[in-house]
């Protein structure tokens, strides 16, 4: 009788939810897209001069910038304009990913390209210049990174934008898919040697247009490999020489001043080639301004669901109907809109089960007073919005927020939040006085019942324009380290000193060609019997990839009794008793 209330409750709150969007949106009249404006994001009255205090907490982990000792000299050139073409301020994605196949992380970072003041209306980005490079960098056995983009063929095209690492043809290589601004996206295939080529035309892959960021799943459960790229807008330099901003200032245009642009779907068919099937599929909704993408299964029912964050427009929640088509549900699963029914700059975006209840929730980062939502999973493919009651929303309020990660940081068995901030506008400080444009990352501590801001004691103080940011393992101590990077400004590299609790690290590896197990999902239960739940993938967060691996934080506890794993092509498989504070290799059977 209780959980049939709580459904029906949740459905009641959803169709609510829905109602009110619609009246809201009937009770304004149509307007044209505002012109020659500016984003307006400072609502605050003009008398506050300073941010809003942020509590701060102690942290039991503290991040160190270990840029310079890795080896990573890698800076991001935006080639800003007086024009101020939105690209410009977009910033670049970053992939974690162990290329050569020697187990340590290895890591590409996405580049703008030089851009004329004025574009000329037939010009494209220029890549040429060494300097607008993307870069590959392997790390060797010392831990540090050394470049090796050159020999790899990876120098780009256009203007990168994400990475979305996979093994997109079974051969147990990890490929790479880079979007881009200026010419469709290219998908490099990973020859083994330590270079790429690419394939995108070879194999069908071409996305034109606007990408933005992108990931691999495998949306039929067919072992094949698909991929997914979010574009951003319908846009051009033509256009995007809008004027925006005041008089005596001029500013990066808001999105209402341009057309959305759908995302696109590529399914990979038996013979290795792709198809665009997002018209049939079900997610070419016009109406995307799509930045971040997470993947994951919302309603478990064994198919991989995708969340798209959209900028200043509806977010998208494509539930997965298990014949080859979606449908949107995020209106009725209240994920739609904020509390109030209103749209959000929607950029960054995670997946993951921060309570334990075996549900997994969602996270998305927006602009300054617009705080960032966090959706909690009711269990009957509703949502609440938990930003207030988890104590969100005082915290992240003066703050603008691009890639994110739930992440169990101090592995005390809750997952926490990292997020990378930095405003979208470089003008904002001369528009108000209390919005900073560079911004601190923000840690958000998960106590169980609130997240708490132990930023400043983690040691994350240094302010940054930061954009796509990537989590993973990268010195295999058993925590998640993060790579940050900034538009128009250097990389930047956090070793996490770890907590003193224990932890379980685990690989999948699949029997057929979706060898990194992409889509599985794993049920850790440890000695003292809680569980934990985790979707396997690279996607989420902003342009970026992340480290497939999990990283399963138990605490004070020793041991861990069963690791449950459903892979994709439904077999499920359970390891019993494994070793904990080491990382294990799980092989399809």
């Amino acid at each position: 009788m209780a959980a049939n209330q709580g459904k029906a409750s949740g459905a009641l709150r959803a169709l609510f939810l829905l109602a009110l969007a619609q009246l809201c949106a009937a009770a304004q009249p149509p307007q044209a897209p505002p012109q020659r404006t500016g984003r307006s994001y400072d609502t605050t009255p003009p008398a506050r001069k300073t941010a809003p205090p942020a509590p701060q907490s102690p942290s039991p982990v503290v991040f160190a910038d270990v840029t310079a000792q890795v080896g990573l000299n890698f800076k991001h050139s935006a080639s800003p304009t007086s024009q101020k073409y939105l690209p410009e301020t977009m910033g670049a994605g970053v992939a974690l990913f162990d290329f050569d196949g020697d187990g340590r992380l290895d890591l590409f970072l996405t580049n703008g390209a030089a851009l004329t003041d004025p574009m000329p209306k037939t010009a494209a980005p220029d890549k040429r210049e060494t300097r607008f490079w993307d870069r590959l960098y392997r790390q060797k056995p010392d831990g540090t990174f050394e470049d090796v983009t050159e020999r790899s063929g990876l120098k780009g095209f256009g203007y990168s934008m994400g990475a979305a690492a996979g093994d997109f043809d079974g051969d147990g290589r990890t490929d790479l898919y880079v979007a881009a601004y200026g010419g469709a996206g290219r998908l490099y295939r990973n020859r083994g040697d330590g270079t790429f080529e690419d394939v995108t035309q070879k194999l069908k892959a071409e996305v034109p247009g606007w990408g933005t960021s992108a990931g691999w799943l495998d949306y039929d459960r067919d072992g094949r490999l698909d991929l997914y790229v979010a574009r951003y807008m319908d846009w051009d330099f033509e256009r995007g020489a809008l004027y925006c901003g005041s008089t005596q200032v001029r500013a990066y245009c808001h999105p209402d001043n341009f057309k959305g642009a759908s995302p696109v779907l590529l399914h990979q068919k038996t013979d290795g080639t792709f198809e665009d099937v997002s018209a049939r599929a079900g997610v070419a909704d016009p109406e995307g301004k799509g930045l971040g993408v997470a993947f994951a299964d919302f309603d478990g029912d064994g198919w991989t669901d995708i969340f798209q964050a959209n900028d200043n427009a509806r977010q998208f929640l494509f539930r997965n109907k298990g014949d080859g088509t979606f449908e949107d549900v995020a209106l009725l699963a209240g994920v739609g809109y904020d509390e109030n029914g209103k749209s959000f700059a929607g950029m960054g975006v995670d997946a993951g089960d921060y309570d334990n209840d075996g549900r997994v929730d969602v996270f998305v980062t927006a602009l300054s007073n617009e705080t960032y939502p966090l959706f909690r999973n009711n269990g009957d493919m509703s949502f609440s919005y938990a930003t207030g009651t988890t104590g969100l929303g005082s915290i992240t309020i003066p703050y603008s927020g691009w890639g994110a990660r739930f992440a169990d940081f101090d592995a005390d068995g809750l997952r926490d939040i990292f997020v990378a901030q930095g405003h979208v506008l470089d003008t904002i400080e001369k528009t108000t006085g209390y919005i900073l444009y560079k911004q601190t990352p923000l840690l958000l501590r998960n106590t169980g019942r609130t997240f708490v801001n132990v930023s400043a004691s983690a040691g994350l103080t240094a302010p940054l324009a930061a954009r796509g940011a990537a989590f993973g393992d990268i010195d295999n101590d058993g925590d998640t380290d993060v790579v940050l990077a900034q538009t128009d400004g250097p990389a930047v590299v956090l070793r996490n000193s770890g907590a003193k609790n224990h932890w379980l690290g685990l690989a999948l590896a699949g029997a057929g060609m979706n060898r990194q197990g992409l889509g599985a999902r794993v049920t850790v239960t440890d000695s003292a019997g809680a569980r934990q739940v985790f979707d396997v993938t690279g996607a989420g967060s902003y342009l970026s990839t992340n480290d497939t691996r999990l990283l399963v934080g138990l605490g004070s506890k020793a041991g861990v009794r069963t690791v449950e794993i459903h892979w994709p092509d439904g077999k499920v498989q359970t390891l019993n008793s494994p070793a904990v504070d080491t990382y294990q290799t799980i092989r399809e059977q």
